[in-house]
């Protein structure tokens, strides 16, 4: 009785397969996705990311409130790239006043600068 037992347990391990994902994992909206994501998806996605460098305290409040003023597709070193740019009148130093977030095709975060480059 004691090997029909074992048995069955070492069989149940080889059998089944554990699971991986934690908490939150989840594949529909955005996670996972490989394919080409629509300007409106990086413009959402470029918004989320603001709203957490404000909070991270790598940009000012007062970007918080900031509003994308469009994404475009642009080509760096023979790669295409969603570039997002936000506008905030409220920040002092003009040279800092137009920010640009830079993701992949499919809405992966690369960079965030306030050259465009």
């Amino acid at each position: 009785m004691r090997n029909i037992s074992t048995a069955l347990l070492v069989s149940s391990l080889l059998f089944t397969s554990p699971v991986m994902a934690g908490a939150g994992h989840d594949h529909g909206n955005g996670g996972h996705s490989h394919g080409p994501v629509s300007s409106e998806a990086v413009t959402q996605k470029a918004t989320v990311k603001v709203k957490s460098l404000v909070e991270s305290g790598k940009l000012e409040k007062s970007w918080a409130d900031s509003k994308a003023l469009g994404a475009n597709q642009k080509t760096f070193s023979n790669e295409v790239e969603w570039v997002v740019t936000f506008k905030n009148d409220k920040v002092s130093d003009a040279t800092k006043q137009t920010l640009y977030l830079f993701f992949t095709l499919d809405g992966s975060y690369i960079a965030t600068n306030f050259t465009g480059q």
